[in-house]
């Protein structure tokens, strides 16, 4: 659609359009409140059963889990568990809080954001649908909301604390606690509170009304030329609800910035511990103030820098950095080569839920292949369906669509991540600014320019893609018809790209939503080779033998070949080597 000419047209457009948008938007409050007291009942209701039925079973579990980690010191495991029913505690109260007041924004929310979407450009009948979309589909989502939450509190909970449980002293850093360090990080923290809560609450407040204006000036510029949230004709009675509810956007970033200075005047606890310092924490009081200001000039537009002090509180500043010990691993901070402004990069409209379903279409479409060819066959897929868990489909397969999405990306010259339909591509420049594609974009970007340097043959990606496809089964691997001449060390490389790709794939596993995705995955699996029994039992079993081999022949490597299966120590080594957090 294009832009009307002239700010009088835009301006006339915009005055016709009133009634309409005031009329929408009581239709979809309307729906809002009829809605909002039921969807709040069943996610209230819902997460709450999960909550109170698992709690003595996590309460149990987190138990045994850090008296068993290898990587805890005694004391440290002491505090934990001495800490263990104030967490039970802070768990009920936030979990249950949340899932009420949650259940009640999605309730009254979502009704109002699909009423304004079923008149968006493209839409049949919307009369029809402004009275239905956002009643039905609420509801589903609401129970699609209690079954993610069951995941994560059930699978992704258990996956965390197996590692922890399992992880020996070796795979990490060895944690514990020192206690000549503990009251000087108490005094720096609460020094730090206090200091920063009337500190960041008054530059947060001085710098309020220019937000305010800034912003109502920013929106009104974009409605009358129709840029930014306007261009899209169907985003126009949303941001025109934006520019109402603008006021309340300032207050909640008011509010947002007193309640995050007891989170940075507590850090300098942490500061203070870290370095064995109480100097140290004191130089992080002061220095707070400074990079709040320059974080807030930054999100505003305003000038750069800071009128106030930031003495040096690292004695390391280029490891330490303004964050300190809770950054990120340093090997995602960065992504090599990649870094720039965003200017003059449109951002691409993904969601990070929309990711994951990409990458199960790619999985159900690379399983259907195997389970053909018999690579996969009923003894995974009744693992999967078991509370065991395949780890070839769990795993194996997700890894194995993410690693031809690498390979697809090296191939094309991209310098990010192309996904399957050939034309999307994710970089650093363009992703959106979910914390989500920090998490998982930056980690696979470094692992894609690590396989890139290693300059792989075709028999070498074949070789991978059975190393993550098997999950390490080396009598599966066994199943190849001549040995690929690899050298020690070559091979040694390529098990650690497998690792590598494996422990990123079970990190992502535990997101929401995967796991509904997997059990989808599973069905599609079975119902597949449900049909191949169907077909091949009048004439027999058909065989396997050294199907392995074949389906890494076929197309999806562009080679024949065969490789060296090697012995694993263990299926599940080196899966936590990575882990995105």
């Amino acid at each position: 659609m294009e832009p009307p000419k002239g700010v009088l047209s835009s301006l006339w457009r915009f005055i016709l359009f009133i009634p309409y948008f005031t009329a929408l938007l009581l239709l979809g409050v309307l729906k809002g409140i009829v809605f909002c007291p039921i969807i709040c009942i069943i996610v209230a209701i819902g997460n709450s059963a999960i909550i109170l039925g698992l709690l003595p079973v996590h309460g149990f579990w987190t138990l045994y889990s850090i008296t068993s980690a290898k990587q805890l010191g005694p004391i440290l495991k002491l505090f934990l568990c001495l800490c263990i029913p104030l967490g039970i505690i802070l768990w009920l109260v936030v979990s249950i809080t949340g899932s009420i007041l949650g259940g009640a924004l999605y309730g009254f929310l979502s009704p109002i954001f699909a009423t304004f979407d079923a008149v968006g450009e493209g839409k049949s009948n919307p009369l029809f649908h402004c009275f239905y979309d956002g009643t039905w589909s609420t509801v589903k989502g609401s129970f699609t909301v209690v079954c993610d939450f069951r995941d994560v509190c059930f699978h992704s909970y258990f996956s965390f604390m197996d590692d922890l449980r399992t992880s020996s002293a070796d795979d990490r850093h060895y944690y514990e606690i020192r206690l000549l360090q503990i009251p000087g990080a108490l005094i720096a923290a609460v020094l730090g509170i206090l200091v920063d809560i009337p500190m960041i609450s008054v530059i947060a407040l001085f710098k309020s009304p220019y937000m305010l204006f800034k912003g109502w000036r920013r929106l009104f510029h974009d409605l009358i030329g129709r840029e930014g949230p306007f261009l899209e004709t169907m985003c126009v009675p949303i941001a025109g609800l934006v520019i109402l509810l603008w006021p309340l956007g300032v207050v909640g970033a008011v509010l947002g910035s007193v309640v995050s200075s007891v989170f940075l005047g507590a850090y300098a606890g942490v500061v203070s511990y870290q370095e064995s310092s109480f100097y140290f924490g004191l130089c992080y009081v002061v220095a707070s103030v400074s990079i709040y200001d320059e974080y807030s000039n930054d999100v505003l537009d305003m000038p750069e820098g800071s009128c106030f002090p930031r003495p040096k509180y690292r004695r390391k500043e280029e490891e330490g950095g303004g964050t300190g010990g809770l950054s990120r691993p340093n090997s995602f901070k960065t992504t090599p080569s990649r870094g720039g402004s965003n200017r003059g990069h449109p951002m691409i409209d993904l969601k990070p839920l929309d990711l994951l379903e990409a990458l199960f279409v790619e999985c159900r479409q690379y399983g259907e292949t195997m389970v053909t060819k018999g690579i996969i066959n009923s003894k995974d897929i009744e693992e999967a369906k078991s509370s065991k868990g395949s780890q070839v489909i769990s795993i194996g397969l997700p890894a194995y669509s993410l690693l031809h999405e690498l390979l697809r990306s090296i191939k094309s010259n991209s310098t990010g991540l192309l996904l399957g339909d050939g034309r999307t591509e994710i970089t650093t420049r363009n992703r959106p600014k979910d914390t989500f594609f920090d998490w998982f974009l930056n980690p696979f970007l470094i692992l894609k320019d690590q396989i890139e340097a290693a300059n792989l043959s075709e028999e070498e990606e074949e070789y991978l893609g059975k190393l993550v496809l098997l999950f390490g089964d080396s009598e599966r691997l066994k199943t190849s018809e001549s040995p690929l001449p690899l050298t020690e060390l070559r091979k040694a490389e390529l098990d650690a790209f497998a690792r590598r790709l494996q422990g990123l794939t079970k990190s992502v596993s535990r997101y929401p939503t995967f796991r509904r995705h997997f059990v989808e995955l599973v069905k599609k699996l079975s119902n597949d080779l449900d049909k191949k029994h169907n077909r091949f039992e009048a004439g027999g079993s058909r065989p396997v033998k050294k199907t392995v081999s074949r389906i890494f022949s076929q197309k999806s490597f562009k080679k024949k070949t065969s490789s060296n299966g090697s012995d694993q120590d263990s299926p599940n080594r080196g899966l936590r080597d990575v882990d995105i957090v």
